[in-house]
């Protein structure tokens, strides 16, 4: 019989041998240590890559360096799942030759090799003008010379056991089963991307970004009935393994079960319109489709579809300024700032320092997401409102074999004024429902009509929480949802939600993300319930 321990020590030493495969794809016998981030070879590997472009004829380039580790773990009840683990390095080259953009990677980084992929991004950029209608320009963009950004971890994930892992993993599914849960499964999922970027700009910019995801669902059964209970109270971050043991699975793991259980005996939600009371473990989710997503200039612009549609936020012309996208005190912020979010960065993949900016100013959308390039498409509006023109630092790439383009940033609804929270929200409610977690969720081609689910749903009667209720799901068009938003927590409800994959693109590249709010209320939204079969 196998045992977990024997499973997790055959599982390492594929990884190991996997990776040092990896080091001789990219140039480096296997003897040798792969250079770390930093390394000066790098930076002399990357001014050959940027003077073979220009060489060729780029008047921009850049060349992005980049190790990448992806680990996580899965457990169900007693035993260990699954494991993967990888690891991918390698260069990509960008040039903009005459208006049109070329891209070309290897994972061999040689000086041959490097020179021979920037000669062909530029060979690729001529020939994409044949068939281009109008020259891309970017925004300018101020040289930072060389400097470093790391992502606030103490402990790095990639050096705790596999062994320590699993084991906290399991105690959490033992504390669940033992609270009344028939089933239980955890996971950890970790990513550590160092990146080297150099443009001809004149930046050089070294980055390491960790990011960690620890996960629960729990699952109770009676009589032929079944509900589910997840961790949603513990968001991705970007942040280290710290983050795993600051979310306390196993102390948890008890509430989450008892919640599933009473789910079990919970009353099904009548139809009707009620007053949604959605706490900021719920709201993270609406904010990311119905404002993170139309709000991306590529898609309002028609020049994105895939994953989630274009927006209804378009034509530009018509709504900067101009769309009421809810009442005075909505302020949505785009930014890559807020310590600890998945999307926080020094600089962005083209060198740009990215901006706190407001994707909507007292109700009304004032800007969307732009890189360099999307920034001059609003030139225009910038001059209009005596803005300067400049890229709002959204450009990202999955690898370093993927060219970079528009991602979203951090997209937030910022507290209120007032200092109040979820149970000032719930007591100031005569008839409602509470809603917390992320549940499914369906929403259209344009970011216009959507239903959202949850994990735990309350009633609430004269403000109070009287009983749990299920099947419960709501409807809404997003400015009818949006206005409707009545009451908002202050800065202590404040939390930080998000998303560790989110798929944008063909070929389809992962961003993550973080959505900070408070505790809203929205007058009258339309509930259904999903449990009835007729």
């Amino acid at each position: 019989m196998t045992t977990r321990r024997d499973f997790v020590k055959t599982v390492s030493a594929v990884t190991v041998g996997g990776t040092l495969i990896g080091d001789q794809l990219a140039g480096f016998s296997a003897s040798r240590v792969k250079p770390s981030v930093g390394d000066p070879l790098f930076r002399e590997l990357a001014m050959v890559a940027l003077d073979a472009a220009r060489g060729a004829g780029a008047q921009y380039a850049d060349v992005r360096i980049s190790s990448r580790q992806d680990q996580g773990i899965s457990t169900r009840e007693r035993r260990v799942q699954g494991l993967q683990s990888s690891e991918t390095f390698g260069f990509g080259v960008r040039a903009l030759v005459d208006g049109a953009w070329g891209f070309a990677a290897s994972s061999r980084l040689t000086r041959d090799e490097v020179a021979t992929v920037a000669q062909r991004a530029v060979a690729q950029a001529r020939a994409n003008k044949a068939a281009q209608l109008r020259p891309h320009v970017l925004a300018p963009v101020t040289s930072v010379g060389e400097v470093e950004w790391k992502s606030p971890a103490r402990i790095d994930p990639f050096t705790v056991p596999i062994d320590d892992k699993a084991a906290l993993l399991i105690s959490a599914n033992e504390a669940a089963l033992a609270a009344g849960a028939r089933f239980a499964s955890s996971g950890m999922d970790f990513v550590k991307d160092e990146k080297t970027l150099a443009t001809t700009d004149g930046s050089f910019i070294v980055q390491t970004f960790i990011r960690s995801q620890p996960s629960m669902n729990v699952t109770a059964v009676k009589d032929g009935d079944f509900q589910t209970r997840a961790s949603t109270e513990i968001q991705p971050m970007g942040r280290g393994y710290e983050h795993v043991l600051d979310g306390k699975l196993v102390e948890n793991a008890p509430m989450w079960a008892s919640d599933a259980v009473e789910k079990l005996s919970a009353k099904p939600v009548e139809v009707g319109r009620y007053d949604l009371v959605l706490h900021p473990t719920h709201l993270a989710l609406t904010i990311h489709e119905s404002i993170g997503h139309p709000t991306e200039l590529d898609r309002a612009m028609g020049y994105e579809a895939n994953y989630a549609g274009t927006s209804f936020i378009a034509p530009p012309e018509e709504f900067l300024g101009k769309f009421r996208y809810g009442p005075d005190f909505m302020n949505i912020q785009g930014d890559r700032s807020q310590e600890g979010s998945l999307a926080q960065c020094g600089w962005d993949d083209e060198g740009v320092k990215p901006d706190d900016f407001m994707i909507v100013k007292h109700g009304i959308f004032n800007d969307y997401q732009t890189t360099r390039e999307q920034a001059m498409w609003l030139d225009w509006w910038y001059k209009q409102s005596g803005q300067q023109t400049r890229s709002h630092g959204c450009s990202f790439a999955e690898s370093w074999s993927d060219v970079q383009f528009q991602r979203m940033p951090n997209v937030s609804l910022m507290p209120g004024e007032q200092d109040i929270t979820w149970d000032d929200i719930v007591a100031a409610t005569d008839r409602g429902i509470g809603i917390k977690g992320r549940g499914s969720y369906s929403i259209d081609q344009q970011r216009y009509n959507a239903q959202f689910g949850g994990q735990v749903f309350y009633e609430i009667r004269g403000g109070k929480i009287v009983g749990m209720l299920k099947d419960v799901a709501y409807q809404m068009r997003t400015p009818e949802f949006w206005n409707a938003m009545d009451m908002i927590g202050g800065t202590r409800d404040y939390q930080l939600g998000g998303t560790f994959n989110d798929g944008k693109g063909q070929p389809s590249q992962s961003n993550a993300v973080s959505h900070g709010c408070p505790t809203t209320r929205h007058r009258q939204i339309n509930v259904i319930n999903t449990g009835r079969t007729a």
